[in-house]
């Protein structure tokens, strides 16, 4: 039997973010509790779909790169998720090249793919890490 793959999926913590923040503008209605919502939905989407998925929330930076980097050290991944929180929002850009340096120091080998929403994160898991 193949052992399953496993997923990291990289986010920001719900509770810390504005969403009456402008900058996230581009996600009209999303409150904490939807994006939570989205994130376990998906996590256990990929479980069921027989992935071992897990979740790393962090903060905007004060800890973030140590988070992931204990948690990259702890097991090894074969994709690594990096939320569009991270990524598409521009005030948040250093701290997504300090997440992107990171996952590729600790997770050399794993595949790098990216959600739209808290919504989409198995379609992207999907697109680049295949179950056998």
């Amino acid at each position: 039997m193949t052992a399953k793959k496993s997923v990291l999926s990289i986010g920001l913590q719900p509770q810390l973010i504005d969403f009456a923040d402008p900058a996230y503008a581009a996600f009209p209605g999303m409150t904490a509790e939807k994006v939570q919502g989205g994130l376990d939905k998906d996590i256990a989407a990929l479980n069921a779909l027989g992935y071992d998925a897990k979740l790393c929330l962090t903060d905007f930076g004060e800890t973030a790169e140590a988070v992931i980097r204990t948690t990259l050290e702890q097991n090894s991944y074969d994709c690594v998720v990096i939320g569009a929180g991270m990524r598409a929002i521009d005030k948040n850009f250093l701290l997504f090249e300090k997440v992107l340096n990171v996952v590729h120091e600790y997770a050399p080998r794993a595949r790098i793919c990216f959600n739209t929403s808290p919504f989409d994160t198995a379609e992207a898991v999907q697109r680049w890490c295949h179950i056998a």
